[in-house]
């Protein structure tokens, strides 16, 4: 468990060293580009959240160890988050749910990476445990991350 902690909090060192970075799309075909490879890796997301709420609602039978797949794919994709959010495409119009806030508020959305990188983690740790309430809960925390960035930076 100590390795596993220490390779958590590296990745939450990692996003908040990269997170506020940014650059402007240089053309449209640079910020379609962009948007495509940032819509990619949240389609992922999506793809590993939607077992995890269906085993949260009981929809799904709970397996610890598709949620223990599950949190570690989350886990590794939110450190990739802002490589792909880093290229400010607000300047072009590009058909996209993200909010300009995501470059003009980049504390704020590197926060929220941080808080998903962490409840990825947790949930990890809770998937080894195997206890089904624990595990629950921190479903849980993953889909308020998740939530939360939503509302903020995400038109819906």
């Amino acid at each position: 468990m100590k390795l596993f902690t220490k390779v958590a909090l590296a990745s939450v060192f990692t996003v908040m060293a990269t997170g506020a970075i940014a650059n402007t799309a240089s053309s449209l075909k640079h910020a379609e580009k962009a948007t495509e490879l940032r819509q990619s890796i949240f389609s992922l997301l999506g793809s590993n959240m939607g077992p995890l709420g269906g085993m949260a609602k009981g929809k799904i039978e709970l397996d610890a160890e598709k949620v223990a797949k599950h949190a570690l794919r989350i886990n590794q994709l939110s450190m990739m988050i802002a490589d792909y959010t880093r290229t400010d495409t607000s300047t072009y119009k590009v058909k996209t749910e993200a909010l300009n806030k995501i470059w003009q508020q980049p504390d704020a959305f590197s926060k929220r990476i941080k808080d998903l990188t962490q409840a990825s983690a947790s949930l990890q740790t809770a998937a080894l445990s195997g206890d089904e309430s624990l595990i629950k809960k921190a479903i849980g925390g993953v889909g308020k991350t998740c939530g939360g960035c939503h509302d903020d930076f995400k038109a819906e």
